[in-house]
């Protein structure tokens, strides 16, 4: 199997993908194929800002820009891509078979993820028999592949809100009071309202829980007397 992408400066390399993978930084790669803007979809292409590297990514779809959101809200996500390789095999009958996974993470342990995004209706079947490749290609690599569809309805809501405070900029000053007044669990309105000024402090809360600095449910709706604690200080990501 063979790997194809263009590095930051513009530059197409093909080369074998063990040697890609273990050799060549492809998160910071630019986008090996363009987002082409069809008809009919409610999202059309867009960048959204990675507040796990500090830079624009690329996305081309709404459940590709779901996954980008919830794969930069991930503790063990260090960087993040989107379609910065294209894997190439030869199929039935010798036929040469091109595949872009939809995104690419480096993971905390050095280690890579690819991954395809499905919507609520699943996965087409030539999709499905092109992944049995692409996790096969992943894990020779010592790296994973992961072919997913939505997550729950109130996770990807309450990450959505959260994410609206991911910027550093929300956190102010006020981080180190945040983890003072939740070093023992109690409602998030509770915290907020002995920290000072609501206006104030409410945006360093969310990037709190954001960062993973605070610990809080996120399976059920997010809300102002939902009960928040310091997470283990490892588990913040930044």
């Amino acid at each position: 199997m063979t790997a194809r992408f263009i590095d930051r400066f513009g530059i197409e390399h093909e080369m074998p993908w063990l040697e890609a993978a273990g050799e060549r930084r492809l998160e910071e790669c630019q986008p090996v194929r363009a987002f082409p803007v069809l008809k009919g979809r409610r999202v059309a292409p867009g960048w959204w800002w990675s507040a796990t590297d500090g830079r624009l990514v690329h996305y081309g779809f709404k459940s590709m820009r779901t996954q980008v959101m919830m794969l930069d809200h991930d503790r063990s996500t260090v960087a993040l891509a989107c379609r910065p390789v294209e894997l190439l095999w030869q199929g039935r009958g010798g036929k040469t078979v091109a595949h872009a996974p939809h995104l690419m993470a480096r993971l905390g342990d050095g280690s890579g993820l690819l991954m395809d995004c499905v919507s609520r209706f699943g996965a087409g079947r030539r999709l499905v028999s092109r992944a049995v490749h692409v996790e096969a290609a992943a894990a020779a690599a010592g790296w994973h592949y992961r072919l997913v569809g939505p997550p729950p309805r109130a996770v990807e809501a309450n990450v959505r809100w959260l994410a609206g405070y991911r910027h550093p900029r929300c956190a102010g000053d006020w981080l180190s009071a945040v983890t003072q007044c939740f070093s023992t669990p109690m409602a998030l309105i509770a915290g907020v309202l002995l920290l000072g000024d609501p206006i104030a402090v409410w945006p360093a809360v969310f990037h709190a829980v954001w960062t993973g600095l605070l610990s809080v449910p996120l399976e059920a709706p997010l809300h102002e007397r939902v009960v928040a604690v310091v997470a283990v200080q490892d588990g913040a990501k930044r």
